[in-house]
C-alpha cells in the first residue's frame, strides 16, 4: 500500500487507528482468543498489506487527561504537589501533553492478524512532576503502545537522577471511548480512554515517597487526544 501522499482522508483513517489502538487496552474476551496465535499457521506468519497507514503524525495535537477527583485527593493526602515539565500544561484540572510525532498502522481486525493497529504516540521534553518534601518525580518523554494491553511508557528521573527508562507508568482502558469526532479546526478527536496507574509505576511511587496507598488501577483520568489532519 503506497502512503507517500499524506491526503487529508488518510489522515483522518489514521485518527480512526488511534481511537482502535486506545481501544485495545480493555479487548474484548473474544478479541483477546482472536489476538493469541492459534498456530504456527495463524496468521501472524504472514503480514497482510494494512488498510491505512501513517508513517510519520504530524506534531501539532495534544494528549490531555481530565484528572480524576479521587486522583488528585490521592495526591493531597500523601501530600504530593503536581507541576509540568517542558510543553506541558496544567489548567482547570486538566493536565496536556503535546504530541511530537509518531507512527500508526492498522490491519483490517477481521484479517485475525495481530496486534492489528501498530504504531506509537510520542511526546518528547514534556511530562508531569511530582514533588513531596525534598524529592520531586519527573515522568518525561511518553510514548503511548497500542499494543494488548495499550500502555502509556515514559522516563523517570528522582531529583534529576534517571531512575527508569522507557517505564510502563499507565494502562489506557478503552472501553469508555467515544467515537471519533472533528473539531471546529479540522482535528481528529478520540476523547474518553480511560488511564490508570500501572502496577510498576504504583511500586516505584510509593518506594520513592515512603508509602504504600498508591496501587496500580488507581484511576488518573479521561484522555482526550487531538491529532491534526492537515
Amino acid at each position: 500500500m503506497t502512503t507517500s501522499t499524506l491526503s487529508p482522508k488518510k489522515l483522518l483513517v489514521a485518527g480512526i487507528a488511534l481511537s482502535a489502538a486506545l481501544g485495545l487496552g480493555a479487548c474484548s474476551s473474544e478479541d483477546s482468543a482472536s489476538a493469541a496465535p492459534a498456530s504456527s499457521s495463524s496468521s501472524q506468519a504472514s503480514r497482510p498489506e494494512p488498510i491505512a497507514s501513517l508513517p510519520a503524525i504530524p506534531a501539532g495535537g495534544s494528549t490531555a487527561v481530565a484528572l480524576d477527583a479521587n486522583f488528585v485527593s490521592a495526591l493531597g493526602t500523601l501530600g504530593l504537589t503536581p507541576g509540568t515539565i517542558g510543553g506541558a500544561t496544567l489548567t482547570d484540572g486538566s493536565i496536556s501533553f503535546p504530541i511530537t510525532g509518531g507512527t500508526v498502522t492498522v490491519f483490517d481486525k477481521s484479517s485475525g492478524y495481530r496486534p492489528y493497529v501498530q504504531g506509537t504516540l510520542l511526546h518528547q521534553n514534556s511530562g508531569l512532576s511530582l514533588t513531596a518534601g525534598g524529592t520531586t518525580v519527573e515522568l518525561t518523554n511518553f510514548t503511548v503502545d497500542p499494543g494488548t494491553p495499550a500502555r502509556l511508557f515514559g522516563d523517570v528521573a528522582v531529583n534529576g537522577q534517571q531512575a527508569a527508562a522507557s517505564a510502563p507508568l499507565f494502562d489506557l482502558d478503552g472501553t469508555t471511548l467515544n467515537p471519533i469526532s472533528m473539531d471546529s479546526n479540522g482535528n481528529a478527536v478520540l476523547q474518553g480512554t480511560t488511564v490508570k496507574l500501572s502496577p510498576e509505576a504504583a511500586g516505584l511511587l510509593n518506594q520513592t515517597f515512603g508509602t504504600d496507598a498508591l496501587e496500580g488501577g488507581l484511576v488518573i483520568g479521561i484522555a482526550t487526544i487531538t491529532v491534526p489532519t492537515s
